[in-house]
């Protein structure tokens, strides 16, 4: 049976895209599923991270890179060979996107607890929808309690875009794990351990769905 492919993507930079591609990694992983990821942004901050991770030993999981129009090739080499292919997409959305997201079955979109980082999800929804791929919103860097968050979510119901139910805080333990090619479950528990976790159920039953 062929592998599942997640795509994460958000036209607005800093959303947080690169740390939820290497936890959910690492969380599937922990599962024991075989995991593959894919960097298709040239910043290259996921492929930074994998040759850290491969630094320190074993990353026990596989890497690849692809221009725009190469991932639909290495999508359909790696989802032969691994159960979960998480891609992780440049800042932007047009036309370099379209192939990702027509791989995926099911986009990931981050959005940072900001208006400016719920605007600039519109436009990635519109190109999930019209490339007829489920796509659901992650809150990152969540500050619980606070007006800006509190705005965020009733917008994001009003809007009717899909949400998770889990959110990621902000947490320094995110960047710190990141930087070490590792993923926060990785760190030990804690609420950032918690938090993926419950990402990564909802995601796999989003797959299931």
């Amino acid at each position: 049976m062929a592998g599942k492919v997640i795509t994460v993507a958000q036209q607005k930079g800093g959303s947080g895209k690169t740390t939820i591609a290497v936890n959910l990694a690492v969380a599937f992983l922990r599962e024991g599923l075989s995991v593959a990821v894919l960097d298709t942004d040239p910043q290259g901050s996921l492929g930074r991270w994998f040759m850290t991770r491969r630094e320190g030993g074993d990353p026990g999981l596989d890497f690849s890179t692809a221009s725009a129009w190469g991932v639909g090739y290495e999508c359909d080499k790696l989802r032969k060979l691994h159960d979960m292919v998480i891609v992780d997409t440049p800042p932007k959305v047009d036309s370099d996107l379209r192939p990702a997201l027509r791989e995926s079955d099911l986009i990931v979109v981050p959005v940072a607890t900001s208006q400016v980082d719920l605007w600039a999800t519109e436009s990635v929804l519109d190109l999930a929808e019209r490339t007829r791929r489920p796509a659901v919103v992650v809150l990152n860097r969540y500050k619980a309690g606070t007006r800006v968050a509190d705005d965020v979510g009733a917008a994001l119901e009003e809007a009717g875009m899909p949400r998770l139910t889990a959110v990621l805080g902000n947490r320094i333990a995110y960047a710190e794990t990141l930087g070490q090619g590792r993923g926060v479950q990785e760190r030990g528990r804690g609420a950032w351990s918690d938090e993926v976790e419950a990402l990564a159920r909802e995601v796999r039953a989003r797959l299931e769905a």
